[in-house]
């Protein structure tokens, strides 16, 4: 099971995916042909997204390096990325049986009626896998990390239930939500913060969405001009102009590739959802035909939504308020240099962003927060998470003895599962009291949609 899960993490995403889709397809009826090429769209669309947040990450990883040692910050715990922290996750005992165990978990909530989401992207069960692990060395106990997996899945599916119609709506995805590890915790935060802040005087009369910028900026509104204007900002903040001429090329060059960034990304997830919609159609059919009258999700990577010009813009302005928080939280003790993740930051506002409504501040200073939360937990989960990649055969090459990440290692979830395990057996069972509970909370609210929903179809007027 282990070289089974060391070959899946090898072949990532871009590769995993399309082949479990096109069988995901031909199994809810899909031939063969429509269901082969669903999935390789899906993998195109992948490498494509992956390809442009590569671009990012190597476009912003100097600058932050050089904001950095401008700020002369000494952090040192090394974020060293998701990336990493996937393959520690799959290199470690409960990553070797993680896919089996959620997905058949999966579907005894599914027929429980705890969840409505099924979670189609097993390539990312790595997130219940790393917060298993982390658990397990705490523990010691193999049974107790793989125990600790199934709470994190069960809280992250409660979670997509109830942000999914705010992502259906936002981003027109019908049918769809975000089970994603990274994403979903967020959610949390984001709900009652955007309550909060309509009821701040000044802050609630804000519009900052890309459409009511585009409207009052005109041309320069667009996103394309957006990221341009981004994006040298962010080569000044980090290059200054000690050199004038090789500071110069830096920002200008940084300005123009996060514009491509702002235009590019957002067509490669039209080619992962041209893929998609058959897939998500196919599977709604199914449902309907075999659970009449039973409303279905299907769990998705928050990928296809960091495209969208709110999230990216967000994700643009948090690299150099990321940096600076952590510069800010170090006297408080957080010694966490974010790097490598600063590139996934997308994927940490994605299920934020539409409860924001596409407002950009707001998302700005939600993000803010999270992160800032975010840092503190790295810090205290950093010599856990280096146990276990040292013991996953992870190769440090960072020059830090210690390291972590900001996408899950930062996470509330995972910090969460790991200070309940730190209070022996009692821990990881009160977290399974605690996310079944949410999970029962979330599905009364479901149900309390479906008959609101109802309510307004049948007031309808029929006829012309």
């Amino acid at each position: 099971m282990e070289a089974v899960s060391a070959y899946i993490n090898d072949l990532g995403a871009a590769v995993v995916l399309p082949v479990l889709i096109a069988v995901f397809a031909m199994a809810l009826g899909q031939n063969f042909s429509r269901s082969v090429r669903s999935g390789v769209l899906i993998g195109v669309g992948f490498v494509g997204i992956n390809l442009v947040i590569g671009l990012l990450g190597n476009s912003i990883s100097p600058v932050a390096q050089a904001l950095a040692g401008r700020l002369n910050v000494d952090l040192d715990i090394i974020d060293v990325g998701w990336p990493s922290s996937a393959a520690i996750a799959f290199g470690s005992q409960v990553g070797a049986v993680i896919i089996p165990f959620c997905l058949a978990l999966n579907v005894v909530l599914l027929l429980c009626g705890l969840t409505r989401t099924f979670d189609i992207d097993l390539w990312n069960y790595w997130h219940f896998a790393l917060g298993g692990a982390l658990v397990a060395v705490v523990m010691d106990s193999f049974w107790w990390g793989l125990f600790a997996a199934g709470v994190a899945m069960i809280a992250v599916l409660a979670l997509a239930d109830l942000a999914a119609p705010m992502i259906q709506k936002y981003f027109g995805f019908p049918d769809i939500s975000f089970p994603h590890g990274t994403s979903a915790p967020y959610a949390l935060l984001a709900i009652p913060l955007n309550r909060l802040m309509d009821k701040i005087p000044g802050l609630n009369k804000i519009e900052a969405d890309p459409v009511a910028i585009q409207r009052r900026f005109g041309i320069f509104g667009e996103t394309l001009f957006v990221g341009l204007v981004i994006g040298l900002l962010l080569g000044i903040a980090g290059f200054g102009f000690d050199d004038p001429r090789e500071d110069s090329i830096g920002i200008l060059t940084l300005g123009i590739t996060v514009a491509a960034v702002m235009v590019i990304l957002p067509r490669m997830v039209a080619i992962l959802m041209e893929g998609l919609v058959p897939v998500s159609e196919a599977a709604r059919d199914f449902m309907a035909k075999r659970f009449p009258g039973r409303k279905y999700y299907i769990g998705l990577d928050s990928a296809i939504a960091v495209g969208q010009p709110a999230v990216i813009a967000t994700s643009l302005i948090l690299v150099p308020v990321t940096l600076l928080v952590a510069i800010a939280l170090a006297p408080l003790g957080n010694r966490v240099l974010p790097l490598v993740d600063l590139a996934t930051i997308p994927f940490i506002v994605a299920v934020m962003v539409p409860i924001f409504r596409g407002n950009i501040v707001r998302s700005v200073i939600g993000g803010a927060i999270a992160i800032g939360g975010g840092l503190f937990i790295a810090t205290a989960l950093a010599p856990t998470f280096t146990s276990v990649a040292l013991a996953s055969g992870f190769e440090n090459s960072t020059g830090s003895n210690t390291i972590s990440s900001l996408v899950d290692g930062a996470n509330p979830l995972t910090g969460a599962l790991v200070a309940l395990s730190e209070l022996g057996p009692v821990g990881p069972v009160a977290g399974l009291v605690i996310a079944l509970a949410f999970a029962l909370f979330v599905r009364r609210i479901v149900l309390k949609r479906d008959e609101a929903e109802a309510q307004a179809q049948s007031a309808a007027p029929v006829g012309p």
